[in-house]
């Protein structure tokens, strides 16, 4: 077993699973690649109340990320729910106060990939995809996305795309992911994985 193995983060944030579920196939594609170790974090709600803070430890899934998770990993996936046709205000918010990594550069070079959730089929997937590699392209990571020699890609008739992996939940919000999206979503850590490995003997 390595003692030091790449920490590849895997930060997502879902309110009704279907985002989280993709995260943890993430992380299953992460973990097969030898060296490297995944991250699971999320990001907490923004309350329309300005008073309201939350806990500082969720009631349950992931902890919340940490200005330590960001700088010390390897490579970074982001996930959001779709929010007409853009990530969620809770992702954005996090996003916006990365200004001292940015200032710091800790992002620059990393492998970076995004993947999302949404109820109708098209509910603004790729929209959402490309707006939140934006970011990321400005802290300066190496974007990987999802390439056609994924079978799956081609077979879909649920969520998938060549930006990212994506979940399709219907208007009624199932959390349950189909076998191609499972499979997309576990290559994509994969690649992001093998990226990082790479990218660490530069």
């Amino acid at each position: 077993m390595n003692p030091n193995p790449l920490k590849i983060l895997v930060l997502y944030y879902s309110q009704h699973g279907g985002t989280q579920n993709l995260a943890r196939q993430i992380v299953r594609g992460v973990e097969s690649v030898p060296g490297c170790e995944a991250v699971l974090r999320t990001v907490p709600k923004v309350s329309t109340v300005c008073e309201a803070v939350e806990k500082d430890v969720p009631d349950s899934g992931a902890p919340y990320v940490s200005a330590e998770d960001l700088k010390n990993c390897a490579g970074l996936a982001l996930g959001s729910p779709t929010r007409f046709g853009n990530m969620a205000a809770a992702v954005k918010y996090f996003l916006d106060g990365t200004i001292p990594q940015w200032l710091g550069g800790e992002l620059i070079g990393k492998p970076a990939t995004v993947f999302t959730s949404t109820a109708s089929m098209h509910g603004g997937q790729e929209s959402t995809l490309l707006t939140m590699m934006l970011p990321l392209l400005h802290h300066g990571m190496v974007i990987s996305g999802v390439p056609y020699s994924e079978t799956a890609l081609s077979s879909t008739q649920t969520g998938g795309t060549p930006y990212g992996a994506s979940h399709v939940a219907g208007q009624d919000g199932k959390p349950a992911l189909s076998r191609d999206e499972q499979q997309i979503a576990f290559t994509q850590g994969k690649r992001l994985a093998e990226l990082a490995v790479k990218l660490a003997q530069v």
